[in-house]
């Protein structure tokens, strides 16, 4: 068997068997990873200049911030103002909860979003007595969106802003707009979808309308400190391109400090970050690597572009789809580093404008990635604290909410495409 083949086929029983959920993903991926380097597929220095240590410092920086933060009772009253505010309903809760996850994505980042939110989400489902699962799909797939609309709110855009030199104005101007839309269209069917799921109960409702949000405060002191620390660490993602500073240092520079304030033993807070998803993820960018090292990933992102024979309009599309396909399929980061070069390069050889070129990849790898569990790093970050609580989302019953509205967000950006850059 020759090598490419055996990177193919590593990579497609890994994804059979986190399709089948019967072997925790966290073993599957290693052992996939393991295998790429023991047959030959990929040395080990290969290997670890294949994990991208930028995103795993980002998230273990922040789940350190957001552990310590949670002692203070804040995702309490953060649930508890949210429910007071929509009267207990859980259906105006959900939407409630919908705006606040795509706005903090937009202007935090889907991935502070999600570990700031998903605690919240917990509280929320159990003061009202529903299902969390509609919570938590809404949560993967409205962060993902609304990271789509800034430069910062998805770590695919911050690559392609990193590399075309686009700016953060230039990035809300040009996928705002239609991240808003696709927005709004898909918390509408969510709530449809989930209907029957959000009805709260009468006794739970009444209850929470007695609460008093501040009450839920528990540590005034560390809740001035952690909110000090998560200002500074946002004020570091703003100023990003000036400072040069990358997401892993500012996050874990913020761990630190906070770390420093509380002047507690780190052991028990560096035991509330999630472990198996850091090394799930580490496995799979591996993975993602050995296709990389045969080529194998370079060539579907040519053949893509090759069909289009140079035409803009085609080109734009056939992008914006394809990477969408490809991200559900191998994480949008990885993805969107081998993409970026040859974007490039089809615009200087096909003569074609660029920057709808940038704008159809950011879309087509922020809205393709809620497709599946592993699309995106949100998704991944969600499923793997959901499964902390004993919440299981799976694989393919996940797919058969998020595959349709995928489906559907893309057809809202090929429409916004076409009409603002096509025409």
């Amino acid at each position: 068997m020759t090598t490419f083949a055996l990177a193919i086929a590593i990579f497609a029983v890994v994804y059979v068997f986190i399709i089948w959920e019967k072997v925790h993903r966290t073993v599957v991926a290693l052992a996939g990873a393991t295998l790429m380097i023991t047959l030959g597929v990929l040395h080990q220095e290969q290997a670890i200049e294949g994990i991208d240590f930028n995103t795993l410092g980002l998230l273990i920086g922040l789940m350190v911030v957001v552990g310590i933060a949670k002692h203070s009772g804040v995702f309490q009253f953060v649930a508890i103002w949210a429910t007071k505010v929509a009267k207990g309903n859980a259906i105006m809760v959900y939407a409630l909860l919908a705006v606040i996850t795509a706005v903090f994505s937009a202007f935090l980042d889907n991935v502070t979003t999600v570990l700031l939110m998903v605690p919240v989400i917990f509280v929320i489902a159990n003061q009202l007595n529903v299902h969390v699962k509609p919570f938590l799909v809404g949560t993967i797939l409205i962060s993902n969106i609304g990271g789509a609309a800034t430069l910062i709110g998805d770590p695919p855009n911050i690559m392609i802003g990193s590399a075309s030199g686009l700016s953060f104005n230039s990035f809300l101007w040009n996928l705002g707009p239609v991240a808003v839309i696709t927005g709004f269209v898909t918390i509408g069917i969510l709530l449809l979808w989930y209907k029957k799921d959000l009805i709260s109960h009468k006794d739970a409702a009444e209850e929470i309308a007695k609460l008093n949000p501040k009450d839920a405060i528990t540590d005034w002191p560390l809740l001035s400190k952690s909110l000090a620390v998560l200002g500074i660490i946002m004020i570091g993602f703003f100023t990003h391109s000036a400072t040069g500073l990358e997401g892993a240092t500012i996050a874990l520079a913020g761990a630190s400090l906070l770390l420093l304030f509380t002047l507690n033993d780190p052991e028990h807070h560096l035991q509330e970050v999630e472990w198996t998803t850091i090394f799930f993820f580490s496995g799979l960018f591996v993975l993602v690597a050995g296709l990389e090292e045969v080529g194998a990933i370079h060539i579907l992102a040519e053949k893509l572009l090759e069909m289009t024979g140079g035409d803009l309009t085609a080109t734009t599309i056939a992008l914006l789809w394809g990477s969408a396909v490809f991200s559900a399929a191998v994480d949008n980061i990885p993805f969107v580093a081998t993409m970026i070069p040859l974007v490039q390069d089809v615009s200087e050889i096909a003569r074609i404008p660029i920057e709808p070129l940038w704008w159809a990849l950011a879309l087509g790898a922020d809205f393709g990635g809620n497709a599946t569990l592993i699309g995106a790093s949100a998704n991944v970050i969600v499923n793997g604290m959901a499964e902390k609580e004993g919440q299981k989302l799976g694989f393919l019953s996940y797919m058969k909410t998020a595959v349709p509205l995928t489906i559907l967000s893309l057809i809202i950006a090929t429409i916004y495409m076409y009409l603002r850059y096509l025409v």
